[in-house]
């Protein structure tokens, strides 16, 4: 990934927890019943073992709805072998994305920079929608694509509302404008705070085909909305036509 896109990249993060994360819906109808599912610990990334007293004193911030078991579960989902990594494809746009195990389907906007540098987002009123950083890496090309959505609207759920509730291993399938399909498995879903945002970990560069579908999550507020972000991370797997 090119300077120019690592610091495009990183200036996602700054209004992804803002621009895409109003929860208008929450605000008329109340979050205790439409909250849309939040991942649990045993869909993020891994834990070294080395790392695991640091993060039960950090207190697993970053993380919701940890089950009580989640440290047993996390463990055992290590024994679940990651599917093989598929070669890059050429560059060409994605004109759609479908995720079968939450009923995505989708068609995909291009979104650039605003003039402060921050991420155009989807038209809030189209709910089916959603965009992809087109100044960055293609879907299924090396390196990581970004795909981005809102999670509601005013009127209801929107394209991700359900993102927090996909588990690993979940396929996404991207079409592409050369006619192929880049297919991805899901790695992890995470949950981050706003301010605890891990640019570098969500936006950095990768050896391999990668890509991150972002929407909002964790705690909400009434006077600002959803607190942090909702982020799946998945590497291709295969394509075909």
């Amino acid at each position: 990934m090119s300077a120019v896109r690592r610091l495009g990249n990183a200036a996602i993060a700054a209004v992804t927890a803002v621009a895409l994360c109003s929860g208008a819906w929450l605000l008329g109808s109340g979050a205790a019943t439409h909250a849309p599912p939040q991942p649990s610990a045993a869909e993020a990334h891994e834990v070294d073992e080395a790392d695991e007293g640091h993060e039960a004193r950090e207190g697993h911030e970053g993380r919701a709805d940890a089950p009580a078991g989640g440290r047993t579960e996390a463990h055992a989902d290590r024994a679940r072998p990651e599917p093989s990594a598929a070669p890059a494809l050429p560059p060409s746009p994605p004109d759609r994305i479908r995720i079968p195990s939450i009923r995505v389907n989708a068609p995909l906007m291009g979104l650039g920079l605003t003039p402060t540098g921050s991420l155009e987002v989807p038209p809030a009123a189209k709910k089916n929608l959603a965009g992809w950083y087109e100044a960055g890496t293609t879907p299924g090309e090396r390196g990581t694509a970004i795909v981005a959505g809102h999670v509601d609207n005013a009127d209801g759920p929107a394209v991700f509302y359900d993102l927090g509730a996909l588990k690993k291993g979940a396929a996404i399938e991207v079409d592409r404008r050369d006619g192929g399909v880049a297919v991805f498995a899901v790695d992890a879903v995470e949950v981050y705070a706003a301010k605890h945002f891990p640019d570098e970990k969500v936006y950095g560069a990768a050896a391999r085909p990668e890509l991150r579908v972002i929407t909002c999550g964790g705690d909400y507020s009434r006077s600002t909305g959803y607190q942090g972000n909702v982020v799946v991370f998945a590497h291709l797997t295969g394509s075909g036509r």
